[in-house]
């Protein structure tokens, strides 16, 4: 992905730093669906959160796994703005695999809680997804000395570099 040590630490530090990403998915009319969650990432490329199986966005990914995410700190001062992109497949994690993931999808911090398997299968109201990242792209300030355009870009990143 990244050939630059810093941009794949970028990556790391605004998914370190950040609890909510943006989900986008497609609705079946073929518009755009953003809903914000509260996610655990594990190694870099795989990213939990739990849901109902009946809100939009995980309607949206039971017809269409592929999503788009964007992880970013909106308090941050403009001069001080990190984001990464990461394109990904997502999905519901299969209920015989919830407690071998249990220990790597769900972190304890914000207010947050682990959730137990019965809370996330059968007649429970939600489930544990998964977004496994195809792509990671940063967000690369104008003034960045590897942006050659003094434009805001996005730029190729691996945070598991």
């Amino acid at each position: 992905m990244s050939d630059h040590p810093d941009l794949d630490a970028m990556a790391r530090d605004a998914i370190d730093a950040n609890h909510y990403m943006t989900l986008a998915t497609i609705e079946p009319d073929g518009r755009p669906r953003v809903s914000p969650v509260y996610y655990t990432a594990a190694r870099y490329t795989d990213f939990y959160w739990a849901s109902s199986p009946d809100a939009r966005h995980s309607r949206n990914i039971a017809n269409r796994p592929e999503i788009e995410i964007v992880i970013f700190d909106s308090s941050a001062p403009v001069s001080e703005t990190a984001a990464v992109y990461l394109g990904a497949h997502a999905g519901v994690v299969p209920e015989d695999e919830i407690e071998a993931l249990a220990p790597e999808a769900f972190r304890t911090t914000a207010g947050a809680r682990a959730f137990a398997r019965v809370e996330l299968q059968g007649r429970a109201p939600l489930r544990l997804y998964v977004a496994r990242a195809t792509r990671c792209e940063v967000h690369v300030a104008g003034r960045h000395p590897l942006n050659q355009t003094g434009v805001d870009t996005r730029m190729p990143a691996d945070p598991t570099a």
